[in-house]
């Protein structure tokens, strides 16, 4: 049997689990307190490093755990705020002088004072250890610099983040309100996407959304990549890599060397379009797998075909400025092809072995292929947002950032040594999701993260700020804290683990900052009452979904009451367009997928009294009259909302045409086709972007926003 199930929920094993930051209990959805079963807490520790298999280990670890920050002369990171001053202990033999100063990154030098803050000296394996303290001075300049420290005996060096007490809104976006668009932008294709939405589509979509409807942003889906073979995991939200892109968006005809090819290339690249140009008008389930493969073998043409001088050093550039982490994903990219998608031999499953450095010299021609395909999706990534700009747009492309990334992906090996190995994140039971949720994510080693001076999570954000005006982060909770599920687990016997907010937060907003950038955290479900105010404090705007907004009654909240500092839409991506919710549609598809934990009558009745307490809340604003249409309550639902007070509004471009299907049901794998519905209007018929600038629908429901938020006609136009 194993340890972890003979467990039993002991208070050291209590205090040991706390001590890492792990939560033996939680709040569950209907009000009770919920504890984790000993079982779980001994696996997380397990995770994190830590031996609890046994009442004899549980005490040797909890012996130790308070000595763990006296080994180190300095912390492993250290992350302050501008403007705050801040405390840094440092470690040293007791009675031994230290000096301790800062390396900007500029270079200057920057010499800290020791303050009078006596802490009794530790014996640690069997040496005695005082504790100095020095401050930070308030004004160091943002950015990333050393901390350096020197004795008699030997120097330490860590990485210190200096970070913007608040993330400021842009001066543009200061006192009004401001409209986007929110769109799975792969659902919408054109006459000449090859069977999915592509980044030409993307600028082509901004621009629509910017110049003729007056959209100020556009919110899309993660573009992060997926395998780089086929079958492709449909989910974007599933990523084997959350920095590079999923070059299956990549439009091909656009990549500058396709039009200096041979007639015999050319051929080639045509012929691999025939085959899959016509699904985009195709109402059926989006096939990823076809779309990649004809791509892929298209990709491959244009890679061969010649480079001018200026093109290959803008390629070799990209290289460079992506680094360790661009090369480490091409190759695995380049030994997936190779290996194949399952196990492989043991001796390529650590990046930094021989035999890896090996096979990646043997196939370095597929690396710079991989690597090219990230340069030329880069640049489009680059066109589409420079369109969105020019199209009027305020902010442009507000990019999403997934939550983690596929278990058997490129981060996942590349980054192994910062991933707790053995948990996968998820969610517990929620009124939504009554059986939890397992996304099979491997989450971030909190400590490991720290002891990489946060690189990789830094270098995400920075990558995705590219081509990004504002990025919203999925469960921003998960800066927090994340609901770790050990593998082979129930969704519901997971526990939540505690991160270091203030170095998570602290650093993506500096990132946000140097780029320019808004940053939004998807803040829906179970949270910490004090969190919301923390983002607030920080500059991170919240986000408020119109059916999860209610007062103490369970009634819709007022407009008034919402949040200013938010992006608040009407539905998400996880629900059905709002036609279909005002339905009763999502309780008849989770009723047939089994996905209901109530008995169906009590959930149809719910939401049929969720509508009419909705319908009335319009009713008294004077929204909607008697009988209103379908489109007449759509609209009225975003009249509503623009009585708020809130910074940003989102509106889901499946709700503007009069889309009723789901993208995705929460809870479900292979039981509903999640992420692959076309977009489409009301009666299912496809629609195309080049149909969406004189769709009825939309304009008019482009008009409401403009007309709420105060934008003219003239505005629009010019």
């Amino acid at each position: 049997m194993d340890p972890s199930e003979r467990a039993t929920l002991s208070p050291a094993l209590v205090d040991l689990a706390e001590a890492h930051g792990i939560s033996h209990d939680h709040w569950g959805f209907h009000g009770e307190k919920k504890t984790a079963p000993a079982s779980t807490l001994v696996a997380i520790l397990a995770a994190l490093g830590v031996d609890a298999s046994t009442p004899e280990h549980i005490d040797v670890a909890l012996a130790t755990v308070v000595d763990d920050e006296w080994r180190r002369m300095l912390p492993a990171t250290v992350v302050s705020r501008h403007g705050v001053a801040h405390r840094v202990p440092v470690h040293v033999t007791d009675g031994v002088d230290v000096e301790v100063w800062v390396e900007l990154e500029d270079g200057t030098r920057v010499t800290l004072e020791q303050v009078d803050d006596y802490v009794e000296p530790r014996t640690v394996d069997g040496r005695t250890i005082g504790r100095a303290t020095f401050e930070l001075p308030d004004d160091l300049p943002l950015g990333w610099h050393e901390l350096r420290a020197r004795t008699r005996d030997g120097q330490s060096r860590t990485v210190l983040a200096v970070t913007p007490d608040r993330l400021e809104l842009p001066e543009h976006l200061v006192g009004s309100q401001h409209w986007g668009l929110m769109a799975q932008f792969y659902s919408v294709r054109s006459r000449q996407s090859w069977g999915i939405g592509d980044f030409a589509d993307l600028a082509d979509i901004a621009w629509i959304g910017g110049q003729q409807l007056g959209a100020d942003f556009l919110l899309v889906n993660p573009v992060a990549a997926a395998e780089p073979t086929t079958p492709m995991t449909p989910s974007p939200y599933l990523p084997v890599s959350r920095r590079f892109v999923n070059p299956i968006y990549l439009r091909v005809e656009d990549i500058r060397e396709t039009a200096y090819l041979s007639a015999a290339d050319r051929s080639l690249v045509e012929w691999a379009a025939d085959d899959v140009r016509e699904l985009s008008t195709d109402p059926g389930p989006i096939d990823r797998d076809a779309v990649w493969d004809a791509k892929k073998s298209a990709l491959r043409v244009v890679f061969e075909a010649p480079r001018s001088a200026a093109r290959q050093t803008a390629f070799v550039d990209f290289c460079r400025s992506q680094g360790s982490g661009l090369e480490s994903f091409a190759t695995w990219c380049a030994f997936t092809d190779h290996l194949g998608s399952g196990e492989w031999p043991e001796e390529y499953r650590t990046p930094g072995s021989e035999a890896v450095a090996r096979l990646r010299e043997e196939l370095s021609d597929e690396v710079d292929f991989y690597s090219w395909l990230q340069w030329v999706a880069d640049v489009q990534l680059e066109q589409a947002q420079r369109a969105a700009r020019e199209s009027g747009m305020g902010i442009g492309i507000m990019h999403d950032l997934a939550v983690g990334v596929h278990p058997r992906g490129a981060d996942a090996w590349a980054l192994a040594g910062v991933l707790a190995q053995g948990m996968e994140v998820g969610a517990p039971p929620d009124m939504y999701n009554q059986q939890g949720q397992n996304w099979s994510q491997p989450p971030w080693h909190p400590r490991e993260l720290a002891r990489a001076g946060y690189a990789p999570y830094r270098d995400l954000i920075r990558t995705v700020f590219r081509h990004a005006g504002a990025l919203r982060i999925d469960h921003v909770i998960g800066l927090f804290r994340l609901w770790w599920i050990p593998q082979g687990s129930p969704a519901d016997e997971g526990a939540y683990v505690r991160y270091d907010h203030e170095a998570l937060i602290g650093i993506l907003c500096l990132e946000a900052q140097r780029a320019g950038g808004v940053v939004i955290g998807e803040d829906l479900g179970v949270v910490e009452p004090w969190v919301r105010g923390y983002l607030t404090d920080r500059g991170v705007l919240s986000t408020s979904v119109l059916w999860f907004e209610k007062d103490d009654d369970g009634r819709p909240m007022a407009p008034e009451d919402y949040r200013p500092l938010s992006l608040t839409t009407v539905t998400t991506h996880d629900l059905p367009p709002t036609a279909g919710y005002l339905a009763g549609e999502h309780v008849e598809l989770r009723e047939r997928l089994g996905l209901l934990t109530e008995p169906v009558h009590q959930v149809r009745q719910d939401a049929r009294r969720e509508r009419e307490q909705m319908v009335l809340a319009l009713a008294a604003r004077g929204l909607v009259g008697d009988d209103p249409s379908e489109r007449e309550l759509v609209e009225a639902l975003h009249r509503y909302v623009l009585l708020t007070p809130a910074t940003l509004l989102g509106v889901s471009l499946a709700d503007a045409v009069g889309e009723r299907r789901a993208q995705n049901q929460p809870g479900t794998d292979q039981e509903y086709p999640n992420w692959k519905v076309p977009l489409g209007d009301s009666l299912g018929t496809v629609v195309l972007v080049d149909d969406l600038a004189e769709n009825a629908r939309l304009r008019s429901l482009a008009a409401v926003m403009n007309e709420g938020t105060g934008r003219t006609t003239e505005d629009v136009d010019s």
